[in-house]
This record gives C-alpha cells, sequence and structure tokens, in this order.
C-alpha cells in the first residue's frame, strides 16, 4: 500500500521537534481525519535555516511532514513557496489516492509558517493592505540604505532591526 519511501520517513522520521523562538509557525489540521501538524521555521538570510514539526496522525501524515521538511531546509523563501503536494507526494514515490489530502497538509503548513514570519518579521500583511490601496509607504535602512514596508521590524535585505 505504501512505497519504501513513505515507510522510511514514517519509521525514521526527520527534524521533528519544535524551534524554540521560531520565525515563523503553521499549524493546519483535518479533524475529521485526525491530521494535525505544526511546522516551525528558522530564517536566516532568506533562507530557511531550520525547519522542524510536531505531526499527530496517519503514517502518510508523519511521512509528509518528514519529507516537506527534508525539501526546504535550505531554500529561500521564495523556493519553499513553490513546493506542491505533488511534488511531495512524487518525493515519497507516490501516496495511495485516498492519503493525497495529507501531502496538502504538508504544503499548506510549510506555507502558513512562511505566512506568520513574514507577517511577523517583514510585516507584509501590512504592505498588502497598502499595495491594494496604492499607498507606497516606504523607510529606508539605516544600516544597508534598502527601502522596506514601513511597517517591516526587520530588514529584507540584511535582516538588521529597523529603527522608529
Amino acid at each position: 500500500m505504501y512505497s519504501q519511501k513513505v515507510m522510511e520517513h514514517f519509521s525514521n522520521p526527520r527534524n521533528t521537534g519544535e524551534i524554540p523562538q521560531a520565525d515563523g509557525v503553521g499549524e493546519v489540521g483535518n479533524p475529521a481525519c485526525g491530521d494535525m501538524m505544526t511546522f516551525y521555521i528558522k530564517v536566516k538570510d532568506g533562507r530557511i535555516e531550520d525547519v522542524k514539526y510536531k505531526t499527530f496522525g496517519c503514517v502518510a501524515a508523519i511521512a509528509v511532514s518528514s519529507m516537506v521538511s527534508e525539501m526546504v531546509k535550505g531554500k529561500t523563501l521564495e523556493e519553499a513557496k513553490t513546493i506542491t503536494n505533488k511534488a511531495v507526494a512524487e518525493a515519497l514515490d507516490g501516496l495511495p489516492k485516498q492519503k493525497m489530502h495529507c501531502s496538502n497538509l504538508g504544503a499548506k503548513a510549510l506555507k502558513e509558517a512562511i505566512k506568520d514570519y513574514e507577517i511577523k518579521v517583514l510585516g507584509k500583511e501590512h504592505e498588502s493592505e497598502l499595495a491594494k490601496k496604492n499607498v507606497k509607504r516606504t523607510a529606508e535602512c539605516t544600516h544597508c540604505g534598502v527601502s522596506n514596508p514601513i511597517t517591516a521590524k526587520f530588514c529584507m535585505n540584511c535582516g538588521e532591526k529597523m529603527e522608529d
């Protein structure tokens, strides 16, 4: 029923646990089937430096979480955002049709962690709200001179704290 790769990631899951003071946390779940996933990411210089997760669920859910964590470590945030449920399933040499929803949860939990990071650290939510209103409000970083959204707490380029 499950591929050898699925069973390997289920039996020996990679990157399990939590990251204290994670830069981003994404939590998703499907109460109907009982699968719950929380992803934690640590970002440095625009790359996912570390990723961990806690998953409660079936064989496929655990294997998917493990595979997603392997797929994104070291990737830029933009690269990580492109990971799809299909790519996760293919990396695991396939999932049974009735378990494909687990690959959706893995990719979604990761994207929720990235979104959380962008909102907390980069102020992306406020930036997109201003863009909808066609308002351009930026502040220049005193460390590197790059323009950032006025709501950013840290510079998107150098990562230094933005001055008030």
